[in-house]
């Protein structure tokens, strides 16, 4: 379902722990708060406060920190 974006409360570059909140959308009224999955740093952001987001749309791009990848064994 389309959504607004309310608050985008990372800028690329920055870095991020899992669970911190990185965007927040409204959809019918319901705020919806999305959360980093991994530690890393902010690649890109492809959303803006005010903005119609679609649904299914990468919001932001969030690189994981390299003592978090796995040894590629």
């Amino acid at each position: 379902m389309p959504s607004l974006g309310v608050e985008v409360r990372v800028a690329v570059g920055e870095r991020v722990e899992k669970g911190q909140v990185v965007v927040v959308l409204e959809s019918m009224k319901t705020e919806t708060v999305l959360c980093a999955l991994v530690d890393g740093t902010v690649k890109a952001v492809w959303c803006a406060k005010g903005e119609m987001v679609e649904e299914g749309k990468e919001l932001v791009g969030i690189g994981e920190n390299e003592e978090n990848q796995g040894s590629g064994n």
